[in-house]
């Protein structure tokens, strides 16, 4: 996985609206963290308070993501004010997105991190899955008890990530993807049914089972979001998974930062074993390593893979540096 990443999530019983709301809200962040506490107001959208990962105050920011499928957000935290090195988008899927036709209510809360490695302390990535994991329990509970709840309500479904950094640009990544004709060529689980192209085809899974695979990609904030599904006809049976695609240099605020952040999520039956689809999130895994393979093929980075999956900042070449490159 990719290591300057950090991901958590939760089911939480109540409605996207009312979750979006309360997250959009910068003082609610005294409630639930772990020492996030506002303390002076700089805009609109921005406060400045404490951190329980600093000796020092940080700036908070939000921004609202606009997209017409779910509720999100973006957290942005840095030093000064309009200098924000640490990244946090948050997606709120309803139900019904992950199973078409569910009678589940609530909505399942995505928490995406990005701490730049030139700027991160040691501890920052020493605690961020402890305090993480604890204040995404801890918001749960904050919602959940404003409705009356008095133990933790249980999802129908978990979130699996995989996340994996490749060496291309963007643009790249987002046309290769959107192309099914192209899983043929990174995806070792299925096989086209003819030729296939566009933005859906008909294919045989491992076990020779009809499956019809979609891509749908969407804008989002600075980067992208790319919806893959599987439709078993003869089963009537839906897989949904989620793929953003975030440029390196936005994830970090370092723009010397090349490539993308593919981040992966997926969505699982809480004690189902599946029959059809990906049936493990390695499955997804696999596939992100031969996709990270292909793509920095394209850009002409060769020795990127071989640095492993995560994002490496590259000392410059001393003649690019002395010609001020």
């Amino acid at each position: 996985m990719e290591r300057n990443t950090f991901a958590t999530s939760a089911y939480i019983a109540t409605s996207p609206e009312s979750a979006f709301e309360y997250l959009c809200s910068l003082k609610n962040l005294d409630e639930w963290t772990l020492y996030s506490r506002m303390q002076e107001q700089i805009d609109e959208d921005t406060w400045l308070g404490t951190a329980s990962g600093y000796q020092k105050n940080l700036y908070y920011h939000v921004k609202k993501l606009e997209n017409s499928l779910f509720y999100g957000i973006e957290w942005h935290c840095g030093l000064e004010y309009n200098q924000y090195f640490q990244v946090y988008p948050v997606l709120l899927f309803p139900p019904d997105y992950i199973e078409p036709g569910t009678d589940e209510e609530g909505v399942y809360f995505h928490w995406l991190s990005f701490v730049d490695p030139k700027r991160q302390t040691p501890m920052i990535m020493q605690g961020i899955h402890t305090v993480h994991t604890s204040e995404c329990r801890s918001l749960k509970a904050n919602l959940e008890r404003q409705l009356g709840r008095k133990t933790a309500a249980k999802g129908r479904y978990f979130i699996d990530t995989d996340t994996i950094y490749v060496d291309a640009p963007v643009e790249i990544a987002v046309d290769y993807l959107k192309d099914v004709k192209n899983i043929n060529e990174w995806a070792h689980l299925v096989r086209p049914i003819g030729e296939v192209n566009g933005s859906s085809g008909d294919f045989l899974d491992e076990y020779n089972q009809k499956v019809q695979i979609s891509v749908r990609v969407h804008s989002l904030s600075k980067y992208y979001l790319l919806e893959q599904e599987y439709f078993y006809p003869e089963y009537n049976y839906y897989q949904r998974s989620v793929a953003l695609l975030i440029p390196t240099a936005y994830a970090f605020n370092d723009p010397d930062a090349s490539g993308l952040i593919l981040h992966r999520i997926t969505f699982w039956k809480v004690g189902e074993q599946l029959a059809h689809g990906k049936l493990q999130i390695e499955d997804f895994g696999a596939e992100s390593m031969n996709i990270k393979r292909l793509l920095e093929g394209k850009a002409g980075n060769l020795k990127s893979f071989d640095r492993g999956m995560s994002y490496v900042p590259v000392a410059k070449e001393p003649e690019l540096v002395a010609n001020g490159r």
